[in-house]
């Protein structure tokens, strides 16, 4: 199947999917302090409704999916989801990015379901520092998640770091070691501002990610059946209102050159 192409002939194979935005942690550069109103449970898309939107977008030429929150590993049977997604004819890859915290519990029936990989987000492998960027989350519960990925065969792993100046862009060395130890691969992040449309701190020469507009593949869903083209905009088409083909297809066409600023959502609700 012919991918989907934007206006600016980009092929558009790639949906990311937020399953919920709820999330167990509280990253400073991911969700306010205050937190965020959560949608209600008719608010978010079932499973059934996110199989049917999966379907019909590999049938339109999506065929890597990624499921992201939020945290996806709270939404509960989230193994279902996986494995109903997992059957669609055509879907060439479906991964998954976590905070790593239920990957000890998860990771081998997650890998049974038909899920590939993982993106596990870590960004100290100090404890005190982890702790104080996810506003009180346990180091030791990601590290043994990272092992049990390892064992359940979720491969490749690969570790998120959003690299932030004067917090942790003294670890990258650390880090290093540690990938290479366990064999797993590292992607270090530039933090961004959604409110900007830019990094919030300065590039630095380790940084791969986002990419650059120009090679952007990707579409989102949100977790309350938004298409939004871009992460960086306001623009979003309603699933449920105009139906999971129209809104996509309306997506890709709005899909802009270069995102400006997203207004409407905070990143925990977004995905990255």
């Amino acid at each position: 199947m012919r991918p989907l192409a934007d206006k600016f002939g980009r092929a558009i194979n790639y949906l990311r999917i937020s399953v919920t935005d709820r999330c167990n942690l509280r990253c400073t550069y991911c969700m306010p302090a205050e937190g965020i109103a959560l949608k209600t449970h008719a608010e978010i898309l079932s499973y059934e409704e996110i199989v049917e939107i999966c379907q019909t977008a590999v049938g339109l030429g999506i065929n890597k999916i990624r499921l992201t929150g939020g945290e996806p590993l709270v939404r509960r049977d989230i193994c279902e989801l996986v494995s109903g997604i997992a059957k669609i004819p055509g879907l060439q890859d479906l991964a998954l990015t976590t905070n790593g915290v239920h990957l000890k519990a998860l990771a081998f029936n997650l890998k049974k379901a038909g899920l590939r990989r993982v993106n596990i987000s870590l960004d100290s492998l100090d404890p005190l520092k982890y702790q104080r960027i996810t506003r009180g989350g346990n180091l030791s519960d990601v590290l043994q998640g990272i092992e049990a990925a390892l064992a359940a065969g979720l491969a490749p792993v690969k570790i998120n770091i959003v690299l932030q100046s004067g917090f942790n862009d003294d670890e990258v060395e650390a880090f290093m070691s540690y990938a290479a130890r366990l064999g797993i691969k590292l992607q270090f992040i530039r933090q961004m501002s959604l409110s900007q449309g830019k990094p919030a701190v300065p590039a630095d020469n380790v940084c791969t990610r986002p990419p650059d507009c120009r090679q952007c593949n990707r579409i989102r869903l949100t977790a309350d059946g938004k298409f939004k083209p871009c992460l960086f905009s306001d623009l979003e088409i309603d699933a449920r209102t105009v139906g999971a083909e129209r809104a996509l297809r309306l997506a890709v066409e709005g899909k802009p050159e270069a995102g400006q600023a997203c207004y409407k959502r905070e990143m925990v609700q977004i995905g990255g």
